[in-house]
């Protein structure tokens, strides 16, 4: 789960944040576009009625394998009647809910998947939600032009980088008087080193493995990968200049490479960027 970020409609500030690939909307704050000082009022008062049940129902039965559709059956069938009442915490607990979610503490409140939270700002107003979806639509741009920004700075980083490789291995790999063949044969050995080492399989595998990808293997890589791949390429520079095998090489980057991943994969800055 990354920090709240927050979008402003209307003049009302609605926090949001994305746990994996989902993306979670206030409630709370929705509602209080409606009226701010009675906000679970308004959100008991949508989920009182059956179609908004219905729908949160159809949702879970299609993104929650653990769903409690008996619990659910339950709840359905008393919808509508004078004396019913839903809040969110009940139907989380009765139906083991993932699409609505209550937080605690300074950024508390009700959330729900933006796919339910559409849904209540077309109860609230279908003005607002029309400015709630273009703001989030906004928002995701951003947030994707900067990851392609982000990626882009560290392919073309890894290009550089790989100018330093291909001198160290000029420098003392490449014996005198070999063809341009030979001379090739040995960069895309060395260029191999660091596919094993950081994806575990050759380009010509790659391509045999996608035969309709664009690009090579390092086109497709994340974010994580190519920043880890720079690295490599220096560090590969560094120990042929120290006279290491081959062998001895890609036993050393495969160990860097994990270690690099699994720190870079569990930063905490980095997930704030996605």
């Amino acid at each position: 789960m990354v920090k709240n970020k927050k979008i402003e409609v209307k003049g009302r500030e609605i926090s949001l944040y994305s746990d994996k690939l989902d993306d979670f909307i206030s409630l709370t704050d929705i509602a209080r576009y409606r009226d701010a000082e009675r906000s679970d009022y308004i959100l008991q008062n949508w989920m009182r009625n059956r179609s908004t049940i219905e729908f949160m129902g159809l949702w879970e039965q299609f993104n929650n394998p653990d769903f409690n559709s008996i619990e659910f059956d339950g709840i359905k069938n008393m919808a509508g009647s004078n004396s019913f009442s839903l809040t969110p915490k009940r139907w989380i607990e009765a139906t083991n809910a993932i699409g609505v979610v209550s937080k605690t503490g300074r950024y508390g409140g009700t959330f729900a998947h933006r796919d339910i939270a559409f849904e209540f700002a077309t109860w609230i107003s279908a003005e607002f939600k029309f400015y709630l979806i273009n703001e989030f639509q906004r928002l995701k741009e951003q947030e994707n032009n900067r990851q392609q920004l982000d990626w882009n700075l560290q392919r073309t980083l890894a290009k550089v980088n790989y100018t330093i490789h291909t001198d160290a291995i000029k420098e003392r790999l490449i014996p005198e008087k070999l063809t341009g063949k030979q001379i090739s044969f040995v960069y895309a050995s060395e260029a191999d080193l660091l596919n094993m080492a950081l994806f575990g399989i050759t380009a010509a595998d790659w391509r045999t493995e996608n035969p309709d990808g664009k690009g090579n293997m390092r086109d497709d890589a994340t974010l994580e990968q190519l920043v880890v791949l720079s690295n490599l390429e220096s560090i590969n520079a560094v120990l042929i200049r120290q006279d290491l095998n081959q062998s001895e090489r890609l036993i050393q980057l495969n160990q860097i490479a994990i270690t690099q991943m699994t720190s870079l994969v569990n930063n905490a800055n980095l997930k704030k960027r996605k």
